[in-house]
């Protein structure tokens, strides 16, 4: 089975996967090295597997795997997690693409310790993923989506962003606020704690001290 890609790529986009100007695209367009796909208006576009062809992948017998992604913020909406993972397979099966394996996470998308996240992002480095599909940017990371997308097609793997309407990414933004100022808080409070012990700790030394220079001028000898 062919590798399927709803992702087409601008001229401009494409040159800039590829590291190289949009007049060398024009020029390789003019001679053959790299044809460009036309649009019904004439416009030129490139598709993924042209890059992967580019890069030396062999398209047709790419026995990588196509992953979906889901994440929520916690166990609480795991109904939400249910939704996302419905959606993609559905839409997987509509156009034809065999699911390999779903990975379900929990935990804030600016948490960058997240188990199985972290575990997709090895196997992209193995090269054993092909396509990674998620209902948002969101569910995969809260900031820096295109910095990751890159990185990720550096190992010949394209993330696929199939948007979900019914999902509210603006609520769960709200639910990472709350949990970045619950961690700072505890932090805080242990700030708070250790503060404390360190003052207990400076005013017992400064007894145990006035207490020597006491017994020093009481008996004329010196204590350390």
């Amino acid at each position: 089975m062919n590798t399927f890609h709803i992702t087409n790529y601008k001229p401009k986009d494409f040159s800039e996967l590829l590291g190289v100007s949009v007049k060398t695209l024009q020029r390789w367009d003019r001679e053959g090295i790299l044809k460009a796909n036309r649009t019904p208006t004439d416009r030129r576009y490139y598709t993924y597997d042209q890059y992967l062809q580019f890069k030396g992948v062999n398209t047709e017998h790419d026995n990588r795997q196509t992953v979906i992604y889901a994440r929520v913020s916690t166990r609480n909406h795991k109904d939400d997690l249910q939704n996302q993972v419905t959606f993609l397979r559905q839409f997987c099966n509509a156009k034809g693409i065999i699911v390999d394996q779903c990975m379900e996470d929990y935990g804030s998308g600016l948490n960058y310790n997240r188990k199985r996240w972290n575990q997709l992002l090895d196997e992209v480095m193995e090269q054993k993923i092909k396509t990674i599909l998620v209902t948002h940017k969101d569910r995969f990371v809260r900031f820096g989506f295109d910095w990751f997308e890159k990185s990720c097609m550096k190992f010949n793997t394209t993330i696929m962003v199939v948007n979900n309407e019914e999902l509210s990414p603006q609520e769960e933004l709200v639910q990472d606020i709350v949990s970045i100022l619950h961690v700072f808080s505890g932090r805080l409070c242990g700030l708070r704690k250790y503060k404390t012990q360190i003052e207990g700790d400076e005013e017992l030394a400064k007894e145990l001290q006035d207490g020597n220079q006491s017994n020093s001028r009481a008996d004329g000898k010196i204590y350390l």
